[in-house]
């Protein structure tokens, strides 16, 4: 790939972007809505209709996969459309899909309805980073960067989730019908919500590449570096996850402490990646991206290894470690999110960058697959042995970016 194919592409300057500050609420709203419902994803209908526990699994596995194909087809869409109408079209579909929750009761109504939001929030996640990227693109010269309005982003949404889940917590407290079907109606009113404020005042107008061969997936497909940077993300992304997944397991079953012990871990970390990571990535902002997904996956690796080192004691010891074990996942995570995608978009070309980036987010589900087991299979031998298994994981993916970076179109690198 030329350096050339990494820039965005020349904006049509009669037709720049507005609505940023709109765009970043509809996230947080976006958030809030997924926040609230969450915590319920299964025990809504465990409580709500007759439908055994088993089948419910199987119908969210099915519904799931079903799924899988559709960045591939989203990314084609936002190329030749734009993102901001896929994106509203995504959250459009998670409200009627939530809607229909308070209205279904018996398998086959309760599988369409979790296989629309389910599409709704693949769709979502195809189209936002190119619409986030676009409206970046469409905002010469403005203050911030790329990398910068990802973290705004990730801290807002981070924001929204956090509020929603606390928010579902106080109100299914009384375990009530009525809580549950405020919850659902809740969530679809805050998707409606940003797709309103979205569709009608963000502007993100695609780029104009010059001299920008098409190629569609067939270029994609022999992009060797970007699908390189693509494998190495699914480590990055596989790690991310472990904090939600790993810990409360790993605190409760290996180190023997106490729930609230992970409560406070997590509600920790979601507050300081709320404030943290648009001054982080603000910090390292000189830096190349490579590097700072580097420096990530080491601090991550840390992480781990504390973890590893970790064994049932005195709450007086344990506490602070895993205070600084957590400060220092935030840190690396708060890193890593918005570098990622940074990096992904500027390396992807101008005329196919819905697909580029759609095509990335599969880094994230092929890591949601991995993880669970991955963890459950090693902690099942000894606590400390999926730690392990996973700072040499980040060690030796650090490495391969370093390798990597070589690759790159050297314009990708920076901000």
């Amino acid at each position: 790939m030329s350096e050339r194919s990494a820039v965005a592409g020349a904006v049509d300057h009669r037709r720049t972007s507005r609505g940023g500050s709109v765009l970043i609420a509809g996230l947080v709203v976006d958030a809030l809505g997924n926040g609230l419902f969450l915590p319920l994803s299964l025990v809504y209908f465990t409580r709500l209709t007759d439908i055994p526990l088993a089948l419910l699994g199987v119908l969210i596995s099915v519904g799931n996969v079903l799924t899988l194909p559709i960045p591939v087809f989203a990314g084609a869409l936002v190329d030749r459309f734009g993102a901001v109408p896929l994106v509203v079209g995504a959250q459009l579909l998670q409200a009627a899909g939530f809607l229909a929750y308070a209205y279904v009761r018996t398998p086959v109504p309760v599988f369409l309805a979790m296989t629309a939001a389910a599409i709704g929030v693949r769709f979502f996640w195809s189209a936002i980073f190119t619409a986030i990227t676009d409206y970046a693109d469409g905002r010469p010269g403005g203050r911030l960067t790329k990398d910068d309005w990802y973290a705004w982003a990730n801290m807002t949404r981070t924001a929204g989730l956090g509020v929603g889940g606390l928010v579902t917590g106080l109100v299914v407290g009384a375990d009530r019908t009525g809580a549950y079907h405020l919850v659902a109606y809740a969530t679809a009113g805050c998707f409606f919500a940003a797709a309103a404020a979205i569709g009608l005042c963000v502007r993100a107008p695609r780029p104009r590449a010059h001299d920008e061969p098409a190629g569609g997936y067939r270029a994609l497909l022999r992009d060797r570096p970007f699908l390189g940077l693509t494998g190495l993300n699914t480590i990055c992304a596989m790690t991310s996850m472990m904090l939600g997944l790993a810990l409360p397991t790993f605190v409760a079953s290996g180190l023997h402490g106490p729930g609230w012990l992970t409560a406070a871990l997590l509600s920790g970390n979601t507050v300081l990646v709320s404030l943290a990571t648009a001054p982080l990535v603000r910090r390292v902002a000189g830096a190349r991206r490579t590097r700072v997904l580097v420096g990530a996956l080491l601090v991550w690796a840390a992480w781990a290894l504390l973890l590893a080192a970790l064994r049932p004691g005195s709450l007086l010891v344990l506490v602070p470690l895993l205070a600084v074990g957590t400060l220092l996942f935030t840190v690396a995570e708060s890193l890593h999110a918005p570098t990622s995608m940074a990096l992904a978009a500027a390396v992807a070309p101008a005329a196919t960058r819905g697909r580029y980036l759609a095509s990335f987010q599969y880094s994230f589900t092929l890591a949601g697959i991995v993880a669970p087991t991955f963890f459950a299979t090693l902690f099942g031998v000894h606590r400390a042995l999926p730690w392990l298994a996973l700072a040499v994981l980040d060690v030796a993916t650090a490495a391969a970016f370093t390798r990597l970076e070589r690759a790159l179109p050297r314009a990708a690198l920076r901000s």
